[in-house]
């Protein structure tokens, strides 16, 4: 496919890559002004691509005629960036997913981040079906995500066979579970695949799991993989601290030194901040909402609204944005977005 190798170098040197939300105004109606100007906001802040069409920007969209709407702005303002990888959400039965991948390549986007929650119950060979019809349109990036939030589970016999497909560029891991990240780090480990990047979703443990050498025995050798990047609805506030910490934790990973107590406490004000934001204590049910709370606060979004009129902060969630603000300021980025805010919005 054109350019997928350019795809797979841009994805293997690790990238803070934000799961995009959806700018509404007050009538739940599309605010264009508001969506550039959170696009500008990731390029400013140094994130390396953006993800569009999936959980965090709503799969509602599909259904009121704004994936198109969505994704084409979100690629015109990204294309301005040399070297911002595009990635699109790819959902929904094979027809559907494959006319989305389609949608996405016409686009000019890189990848589709393939999810399978429409498959729930089919079975590994109509799953494998299914990846190899969307991998034969666009690269693609795998996704585990977690059942809590429409995903299902995937056992390591899935992994290891899908990562056999020729255009798999990357995967996403996000099953919030260490048993199933070991799953597809060690398909990916085993098969060889050295041109798979892997990708972190898993908001409970985002440092770690950029910390975190996973070593395996293949034949008789011993293999080491490490999880480079992250595509995260969480890297979608603050996200100019996101690119510094993935920094951080890039420089740590390769230096191979003994990481200081310092990292280990990082890791959990980071995945306590995400526990606020995604609201963990109602199941995420307020995630969407949540994420929306962070940049209003910051100017860039007018308010919290989502397609769904019933989906906004859980009760006590409010509050508990406010400790972790209280808390961690030095993971927000506030006074960045105060200081470029207006050009964003006017642009």
């Amino acid at each position: 496919m054109e350019n997928i190798e350019s795809t797979r170098a841009q994805l293997a040197r690790g990238l803070v890559i934000p799961a995009c939300p959806l700018a509404l105004n007050r009538r739940r109606k599309f605010d264009e002004r508001r969506q550039h100007a959170l696009l500008r906001y990731y390029l400013a802040a140094g994130a390396g691509g953006i993800a569009v069409g999936v959980h965090t920007t709503q799969f509602a969209i599909r259904q009121v005629g704004l994936l198109r709407p969505v994704l084409k702005l979100a690629a015109e303002e990204a294309g301005k960036a040399l070297g911002f990888v595009r990635i699109a959400g790819v959902c929904g039965p094979t027809k559907q997913a494959v006319g989305e991948a389609s949608l996405a390549r016409e686009l000019g986007y890189h990848a589709g981040l393939l999810s399978l929650g429409a498959l729930r119950d089919a079975d590994a060979r109509t799953l494998l079906a299914h990846c190899h019809a969307v991998a034969g349109v666009i690269p693609v990036l795998g996704f585990y995500l977690q059942p809590s939030v429409g995903g299902r589970v995937l056992p390591y016999s899935f992994w290891r066979r899908f990562v056999e497909i020729e255009n798999v560029v990357a995967i996403k891991i996000a099953p919030f579970n260490r048993y199933q990240t070991l799953d597809v780090v060690r398909a990916v480990a085993e098969a060889g695949r050295d041109d798979i990047a892997l990708y972190t979703g898993n908001d409970d443990n985002i440092v770690m799991d950029l910390l975190t050498p996973f070593r395996f025995r293949v034949g008789r050798k011993l293999t080491e993989r490490r999880i480079v990047g992250g595509l995260l609805g969480h890297w979608a506030v603050w996200t100019k601290r996101a690119v510094e910490i993935h920094a951080h934790c890039r420089r740590f990973a390769s230096s191979c030194k003994t990481l200081p107590a310092e990292m280990l406490r990082l890791n959990v004000e980071v995945t306590d901040m995400n526990s606020a934001i995604f609201d963990a204590a109602n199941d995420f049910a307020g995630c969407i909402a949540g994420v929306h709370e962070v940049l209003r606060r910051q100017g860039l979004l007018e308010g919290i609204w989502c397609l769904d009129p019933h989906e906004q902060l859980s009760p006590g969630q409010h509050a508990e944005i406010d400790r972790v603000c209280r808390a961690y300021p030095h993971l927000t980025d506030d006074a960045f977005v105060a200081a470029h805010r207006e050009r964003w919005l006017w642009g």
